[in-house]
């Protein structure tokens, strides 16, 4: 059983910097992965005209929900560094509607952790944009 809890840890993170500011909530997870939500601000708009979200908000919820994900997998929060994190966009996000984050991890090895995930605003069937990436360890046990 995993001693990392994803709800302790992002109602810890919900209250300061980047993650509270964005309202980043918990959704749901599994043994390694997790899904994270973003509600739809007008602070987060990266053009008023369209009322769509910038691409920022979106590439750290996923970057977040990625990174639970390895801690779920390790069963323990463990230091790491973002390495690679490639995003490909479908679409733009719904103006109005939350922003969902399902972040996986399928491999780790030694120093480097395996992960992919997608975005969506309410039909994980019709995503916003996939993720795929790359995180090291920034410490050993």
């Amino acid at each position: 059983m995993s001693e990392f809890d994803p709800v302790r840890f992002i109602t810890a993170m919900s209250s300061a910097g980047h993650n509270g500011m964005m309202g980043l909530g918990y959704h749901a997870h599994g043994p390694d992965w997790c899904e994270l939500q973003l509600p739809y601000q007008d602070e987060l708009i990266g053009d008023p005209a369209t009322k769509i979200l910038a691409t920022g908000p979106i590439i750290a919820l996923m970057d977040m929900a990625t990174s639970i994900g390895i801690w779920l997998k390790c069963g323990k929060f463990s230091p790491t560094a973002t390495l690679d994190l490639r995003i490909d966009y479908l679409r733009p996000a719904e103006p109005g509607k939350t922003v969902y984050g399902c972040g996986e991890c399928y491999k780790l090895t030694r120093r480097i952790a395996f992960v992919r995930g997608a975005a969506h605003d309410g039909d994980a069937a019709h995503p916003i944009a996939h993720v795929a990436g790359t995180f090291m360890f920034t410490s050993i046990d």
